[in-house]
């Protein structure tokens, strides 16, 4: 049984510290992002550890992850803390990721092969069954993999890096929208109209599609608790 996840782990397959560092990630991502664990909390490494029923190697790669994301901040000798959000700073990080995405869209549109356009209507289909079941970490799964498989159908690897840079640092409040059914209903609704652009070689709209469901995102996300509304947000 997973301590993190409360799932029975799978015969014979131990569980890896990357999985595990992973697991305490987005566990810790989505308190942060939920407002669980509020701005300038410390983040105890032998506590954490502890209340995750791991051990403090995955959990100080985990720390070293919310850093990178943006979650975090490290103060040397003195550990790793909750980083205070403004939504301004959420605004320009989701206005900047729905360009990036907005192109790898267009490309795709125009050079994704048969076989991916397949796979990308797959991976839809799969969606759709796990919001109908609200299974959020599958379907949490299955959007990771529908923006990356768009990603890879761009052809472009410069333009797959960059974006999949900033990606990591928007995923955690792109993931805590999905406790909101009505969030997780609108996304769906959102890559349909993606997945028809694409599948219509129709570039200009399969851009503007991606677009707009980035820009959805960002007011979801701005929505959440960890963001201070001491800044307010741009105008797209």
């Amino acid at each position: 049984m997973s301590a993190l996840t409360g799932r029975p782990a799978s015969p014979g397959q131990p569980v890896s510290q990357t999985s595990l560092c992973d697991q305490v990630f987005r566990r810790l991502a989505d308190e942060i992002v939920l407002g669980q664990l509020l701005p300038g909390t410390h983040l105890d490494e032998h506590a954490i550890a502890s209340r995750c029923g791991v051990s403090r190697t995955p959990v100080r790669e985990a720390l070293k992850q919310l850093v990178a994301s943006g979650l975090a901040n490290y103060r040397p000798h003195r550990g790793s803390v909750v980083r205070s959000l403004t939504a301004s700073d959420l605004d320009l990080m989701f206005e900047a990721i729905a360009e990036l995405e907005s192109s790898c869209a267009r490309y795709a549109a125009l050079r994704m092969t048969a076989s991916e356009r397949a796979a990308l209507r797959d991976c839809h289909a799969q969606g759709q069954q796990a919001a109908h079941e609200q299974d959020m970490d599958l379907y949490d799964r299955l959007n990771r993999q529908f923006h990356s498989l768009i990603f890879s159908g761009a052809h472009n690897p410069f333009l797959q890096e960059t974006t999949g840079a900033l990606r990591h640092r928007v995923m955690p409040f792109r993931r805590g929208q999905f406790v909101n059914q009505e969030r997780l209903d609108q996304s769906l609704i959102e890559h349909s109209r993606v997945v028809n652009a694409i599948l219509a070689a129709d570039a200009e709209a399969a851009g503007r599609e991606m677009r707009s469901h980035l820009l959805s995102a960002r007011s979801a996300a701005a929505r959440l608790s960890l963001v201070s509304p001491s800044a307010p947000p741009a105008a797209p």
